[in-house]
């Protein structure tokens, strides 16, 4: 084992040494500190280089309790609206030099409140969730409550007085696609959705019975198609619409993907789209333009509600603004038509 000089981790006090200044003033320049000049900051930091010195973040953290992680859980990391919001998070986060840990629960409670844990253990400075499909308590986040740790809740979100909400009306969202169809002289519209646990599918399937009610048309719960909504959900589904009878005229789906996999199942046993069947998605996936005809769908950005959860906790970290814990905040939403839905000549 040698003892030569490269193998010794260089320290401040090696730096302070070599330009003849205290440590003190050395750490502080590593930090940026504004009372250490730029002359002074650009001497150490040429000779931090030189050297090879390595800050000892570790060491930093721990004497500050701050990690600078943010932890991320999400359902799925396959999804385009999820991994749009996890490139507007991180933005926010890298800007004002925090990292991400990010996990996902794979639409399974058990594994979001392991997901937590591990986070908790890990000691994120804040927490940024989307609830999976059968998370029905937020008990798993009591230890973060309790530390004063802070928790945004986005898109699918349960109220908490300690948490912040971040999502879209969803309600109107769906009411407004219902509504559209309805405008196509839809008569018989079928709901495709998943588990009305989460805000998102109770919000959307109560503008979907809205709709149909302000349109006197009788809201039927055999019309609601409930799924895990992943493409192959769609596929199958459309088995139970060939069943039905009459046949359904008009379809809104919860999400774009299951959308495309009904549609691609009916066009297959000849049912033309949208003369016979109109159909509404939901996210603006990037598949809804590609898709022949192209799908009608809400958009809303999840780059925007990533950029506005990341931006909201970073400020809190940094104790420029105080996370209010009541807080709700809706972002805009638009439905964008396009031909799966028109099925009258001029589009009304």
């Amino acid at each position: 084992m040698t003892n030569g000089k490269e193998d010794k981790e260089i320290t401040i006090y090696d730096i302070a040494k070599r330009l003849k200044i205290s440590p003190a003033t050395v750490s502080r320049a590593l930090q940026d500190h504004p009372r250490i000049s730029a002359k002074t900051k650009k001497k150490i930091f040429e000779l931090a280089d030189e050297v090879g010195y390595r800050r000892n973040h570790f060491a930093g953290n721990l004497r500050s309790q701050k990690t600078q992680t943010i932890g991320v859980i999400v359902p799925r990391l396959n999804s385009h609206f999820m991994s749009s919001v996890i490139a507007g998070i991180e933005l926010m986060a890298n800007e004002h030099g925090y990292s991400l840990l990010i996990s996902q629960s794979s639409e399974s409670a058990r594994k979001e409140a392991d997901s937590a844990e591990a986070m908790f253990n890990s000691r994120v400075d804040g927490l940024m969730v989307s609830l999976a499909y059968d998370t029905n308590t937020l008990d798993h986040f009591d230890k973060f409550f309790r530390k004063k740790t802070p928790v945004i809740f986005f898109d699918r979100v349960k109220p908490h007085r300690s948490a912040t909400s971040i999502l879209i009306d969803n309600y109107q969202a769906a009411y407004d696609a219902t509504k559209h169809l309805i405008e196509q002289h839809c008569k018989k519209i079928v709901h495709i959705t998943a588990p009305p646990m989460q805000n998102v599918y109770k919000d959307r399937l109560a503008g979907y019975r809205s709709a149909l009610e302000d349109a006197k048309i009788k809201f039927r719960e055999e019309n609601v198609i409930v799924t895990n909504l992943t493409q192959e959900a769609g596929y199958e589904s459309a088995e139970k619409i060939l069943k039905m009878k009459p046949l359904p005229d008009g379809i809104f789906v919860a999400n774009d993907s299951c959308a495309i996999g009904c549609m691609i199942a009916l066009k297959e046993k000849g049912i033309r789209i949208p003369e016979q069947i109109a159909f509404v998605g939901f996210n603006n996936d990037p598949m809804s333009t590609v898709i022949e005809p192209k799908l009608t769908t809400i958009a809303y950005s999840g780059f925007e509600m990533g950029e506005v959860a990341g931006r909201l906790l970073v400020n809190h970290l940094n104790s420029t603004s105080q996370i209010n814990n009541t807080t709700t905040i809706i972002l805009r939403s638009d439905l964008i038509v396009r031909q799966s839905s028109l099925k009258s000549p001029a589009g009304h």
